[in-house]
């Protein structure tokens, strides 16, 4: 039995009264925090005593520290000088006022919003932690540092809350939803509870940095779920599924514009989308006969051969593996050049050159 509406409300605050609903789906409960339980005027009252110190400034930085400010909350930035520090300049930073270098800003912010890229965290946790001081929060969007502390060598505080907020999403897609008045799905979870109001401080950040909706999780569920589904569905298996069909249509005399549509562009812009608000099974039950009967023959097909990689995948992240070739990679002098032969590889294959002349022609940008 399946239950997609609230089963329950219950207050999770001390000082507020703010509730969370509890939905049961085939038996599994789970805790969903949604905006309407933790509205602008709420999570403003929660953090108005707050400083939350972004540090970074990359997608995710950038876009939670402006939804941050715009949705009026006390945040500055912490960054290196160089592209990062003027691109937060260009923006409408103030140096001085509410941009600073890691360090000072680190000691200025009562919420440490921890956003660098995790290979950036373990060279600046020597800087940051002497500035975490007694009922502080570290604030993650990944848990790859505290769960791998054994690689990273982050171990927080013992006297601070350590919490987690995800957006479902890249930094910009949490930019643009907040701008167009939508929300992001995310996940919350906390590792560490020293002032007894980590979970309410969390909930808050989540909204204020523009999220719809929060399901909880552990520091380790959101580490072992995000590595793999950046490895699988989301970027690693899409990019070799497109690349494998493409090239049969193109071995077979498709010519590179219509192995181009039928692979990507008919997949991105306008089935994902479909099946986005609907769901899959609403899709093959609202599409022709025969791409009905094709994919129903073939899905079973594709699953056999894809989820033991998917398997793989995920005991090499759950064993520390990936985290450790990340670790080893990152930190090789001449990482950043190999990178970007990597990079260069993938941007000269023919689909991907043939989407920079085909996007173009889309009606909405002729």
């Amino acid at each position: 039995m399946m239950s997609i509406r609230n089963i329950c409300r219950r207050n999770f605050s001390r000082s507020a009264s703010l509730f969370e609903a509890v939905i049961d789906i085939n038996g599994y409960k789970e805790t969903i925090i949604e905006r309407k339980d933790m509205p602008k005027e709420k999570f403003q009252q929660v953090l108005k005593n707050e400083t939350l110190s972004v540090l970074g400034y990359g997608p995710q930085g950038r876009g939670q520290a402006l939804n941050l400010k715009d949705n009026g909350i006390d945040v500055v930035v912490g960054v290196r000088k160089g592209k990062s520090w003027d691109a937060a300049l260009e923006d409408g930073w103030v140096a001085d006022k509410n941009l600073f270098e890691i360090d000072e800003a680190t000691s200025k912010g009562t919420i440490v919003q921890y956003l660098l890229s995790d290979a950036a965290q373990i060279a600046a946790w020597p800087t940051i932690k002497p500035h975490l001081t007694e009922g502080k929060a570290l604030y993650f969007s990944h848990g790859f540092g505290v769960v791998y502390h054994d690689q990273t060598h982050i171990v927080p505080p013992k006297d601070i809350d350590v919490v987690l907020c995800a957006p479902k999403g890249s930094g910009f897609t949490v930019r643009r939803h907040f701008l167009a008045g939508r929300g992001i799905n995310g996940s919350f979870a906390i590792h560490q509870d020293a002032t007894g109001r980590a979970k309410e401080r969390t909930i808050a950040t989540g909204m204020a940095i523009g999220c719809g909706h929060l399901f909880e999780t552990t520091f380790e569920k959101e580490v072992s779920s995000d590595l793999t589904g950046e490895r699988c569905v989301l970027m690693g298996m899409l990019q070799g599924a497109f690349k494998a069909q493409y090239e049969v249509l193109r071995e077979n005399g498709h010519s590179p514009s219509e192995a181009y549509n039928e692979t990507i562009e008919e997949a991105l812009c306008s089935l994902y989308p479909l099946v986005a608000e609907n769901g899959m099974d609403w899709m093959y039950a609202n599409c022709s006969t025969t791409a009905q009967r094709g994919a129903l023959d073939w899905a079973p097909k594709f699953y056999e051969a894809i989820k033991p990689v998917v398997a793989d995948c995920y005991a090499n992240v759950k064993n520390g593996n990936e985290a450790a070739r990340s670790i080893d990679l990152n930190s090789q002098p001449d990482y950043r050049v190999k990178l970007e032969a990597e990079l260069k590889e993938i941007a000269d294959q023919e689909m991907w050159i043939a989407g920079k002349a085909l996007r173009p022609l889309r009606p909405e940008n002729a």
